[in-house]
């Protein structure tokens, strides 16, 4: 490579830092609110009663799992002002795609809820414990375990989904690429590339990391042995 696209790469790293580490936040805020919806949202459909899961649950994971992630992030964006406030890029981004995982989220947990054999909570109400407790201390602790191989998947998709908050205007790491590109008049492919690897890094650790949290937390009897890891797929 030549040294002037090396010293390019250089100087330009600060901007890819900044832009990397927003990136990180989107990615944190996207799953964080994902997982406080997503787990109520599957037990309410495994346990909830027929209307809250056919009229509330149901309609709300069909209806952001059907609308693209862009459209979302216009809809939140450009459509706040409708209601009389505006949200900031960064904040209608987090809602959009977080409201988003979590609909996936939720049927990665209602999966992990429903593959724990009835007995068990059967078994709990036997020995006197409410529903409530028996999924507090039995079910909810085992799912969120048997979960970690889907929501490995979820992870590296909303990492991913975060580069599209640059068309609200966040200045995550796809936007000071293009900061970059526009300032040194061209090398968009050198600085896309270079934005293309720091993705692959963020999701290749982020999956090790997940896949040490499997292999820690797995529980005996539940393993799949020399079957391809499969989680659910997202549209």
């Amino acid at each position: 490579m030549p040294i002037d696209k090396l010293i390019l790469i250089w100087q330009s790293f600060p901007s890819l830092l900044k832009g990397t580490l927003v990136t990180i936040e989107l990615t944190a805020g996207f799953l964080s609110l994902g997982l406080i919806l997503g787990i109520p949202l599957a037990f309410g459909e495994v346990y909830g009663n027929k209307f809250v899961s056919a009229m509330i649950i149901s309609p709300f994971v069909k209806i952001f799992r059907a609308i693209p992630a862009l459209v979302l992030l216009f809809l939140f964006f450009f459509g706040s002002a409708s209601f009389g406030f505006e949200l900031s890029a960064f904040t209608a981004a987090i809602l959009a795609i977080g409201f988003r995982s979590s609909a996936y989220q939720s049927q990665i947990f209602r999966g992990a809820i429903q593959s724990i054999g009835v007995g068990q909570m059967m078994a709990a109400r036997s020995i006197g414990m409410s529903k409530l407790k028996a999924v507090q201390h039995i079910i909810l602790p085992q799912a969120l375990r048997l979960s970690i191989p889907p929501w490995t998947n979820e992870y590296a998709g909303v990492l991913k989904d975060s580069s599209l908050a640059y068309a609200v205007g966040v200045t995550e790491l796809m936007r000071q690429g293009r900061y970059i590109v526009a300032r040194t008049f061209g090398n968009a492919l050198l600085v896309y590339f270079v934005c293309a690897v720091i993705y692959f890094i963020l999701v290749y650790s982020g999956n090790k990391f997940l896949g040490f949290l499997e292999e820690k937390y797995k529980i005996p009897g539940y393993e799949i042995k020399k079957r391809p890891r499969k989680s659910l797929e997202r549209i």
